[in-house]
């Protein structure tokens, strides 16, 4: 049984939280720690780019620009953000990188059915959406064999950065968020952003194989649960996903 730890940030820079990450990719290769999810929403607001950013993708930011491991173009984070960084460890027997991008959509899909939102993947593209909008991205990376970087949900971020660069190449104009998809409901409210992280954590593990337990939330609130080991057989990748090129990008 493999442990997953669950560690809630609250509200932290990103460049800080990238460190962090850092830290743990060489402690869990070593095998000195457990997986690890660590949760976080960032402020000060930065934009920051994978591999594949190209100039004019980002030329109209005005907010810090930060260079980073993941493949993709560039991509915004803020406050109102649901941002989640899967620290695994990847080992026969346990999703391998592709898949790991592949639950990490369905568990997303899944948590906003809690909500009354109905999201999908996207043929030949990564995040999660609803209709033609996108309301989670998705860039993770890898090194010595431990994944790292993760997803963003837009709960109820202010999208305007956004429109000031191409994310993964698209318009800014494609960004939705829950907000804007409930407003449009009469018996839906947006949830706290505690609510989404609480449903979020349960088809984490549902989908990723670990053990169910009880999740309070608070910051820096850590938990562990316990982990079977998961093949291809254990969850299965939507049927439009098979056979994908795995891309590492936002």
């Amino acid at each position: 049984m493999i442990p997953l730890r669950v560690i809630d940030l609250g509200i932290k820079p990103y460049e800080e939280v990238l460190d962090f990450q850092r830290e743990l990719v060489d402690l869990r290769a070593k095998d000195q720690i457990e997986d690890h999810l660590l949760l976080v929403e960032h402020s000060p607001s930065v934009v920051t780019l994978g591999r594949r950013s190209e100039p004019g993708q980002w030329a109209a930011a005005s907010l810090p620009v930060i260079e980073v491991e993941r493949g993709g173009g560039p991509t915004y984070h803020g406050a109102g953000q649901l941002v989640g960084y899967p620290i695994l460890k990847l080992a026969p027997g346990r999703p391998k990188l592709r898949e790991v991008l592949c639950y990490l959509e369905k568990t997303l899909i899944f948590a906003l059915q809690e909500f009354g939102i109905q999201a999908a993947c996207r043929e030949g593209l990564t995040g999660v959406w609803v209709e033609e909008r996108k309301i989670a991205s998705i860039g993770i990376s890898a090194k010595r064999w431990v994944t790292f970087h993760g997803f963003a949900l837009n709960v109820n971020p202010d999208l305007s950065p956004f429109r000031q660069i191409k994310p993964c190449g698209l318009s800014g104009e494609v960004m939705t968020s829950m907000a804007l998809e409930l407003s449009a409901s009469s018996d839906q409210v947006l949830p706290p952003i505690d609510s989404v992280k609480k449903a979020f954590v349960h088809h984490f593990r549902s989908h990723f194989g670990y053990a169910s337990g009880n999740f309070s939330i608070s910051g820096g609130t850590v938990i562990l649960s316990e982990a079977k080991d998961l093949d291809s057989s254990g969850t299965s990748c939507p049927q439009n996903d098979r056979g994908r090129t795995f891309a590492s990008s936002y």
